[in-house]
């Protein structure tokens, strides 16, 4: 049973850390489209940095604590990722470049939300083999 616990709080970590992926990818598509100006864009986008960072050192720790040693190496690069661009103060969208970095900030979180589709596939992958096998 605390396996299926722990794969049903991986499973909505992943969904949270799409959703904001999923959010900032609309903030660059509105901004790109014109339908934003690029204040109110970088603003929102900024807002929600820390939170995806957040979730995903909490989602690393959960697969660390839980046993899943195999989802907690599968996220160790994207957290590394995030820690360095922290680092370097690069994790935040400069309102003055925004549209000069567009592509590459765009490039960038769909590489991030392709990884994330990958790691949601195999935690349900692993959440239903759980479900099968488990004996209550």
């Amino acid at each position: 049973m605390a396996n299926l616990f722990g794969w049903l709080m991986t499973f909505f970590f992943l969904v949270s850390l799409l959703s904001i992926i999923g959010y900032q990818l609309i903030c660059f598509a509105d901004l790109e489209f014109d339908y934003i100006n690029p204040y109110d864009s970088a603003a929102r986008i900024n807002m929600a940095v820390m939170p995806e960072f957040v979730v995903q050192a909490v989602f690393c720790l959960v697969c660390l604590t839980t046993g899943h040693s195999f989802m907690f190496f599968m996220s160790l690069p994207n957290l590394y990722y995030n820690f360095r661009l922290y680092v370097r103060g690069e994790h935040l969208v400069d309102v003055t470049e925004i549209f000069n970095q567009l592509s590459w900030e765009k490039k960038q979180r769909l590489i991030k939300l392709g990884y994330l589709v990958t790691l949601l596939v195999v935690s349900l992958v692993w959440l239903i083999l759980t479900v099968g096998n488990d004996n209550y």
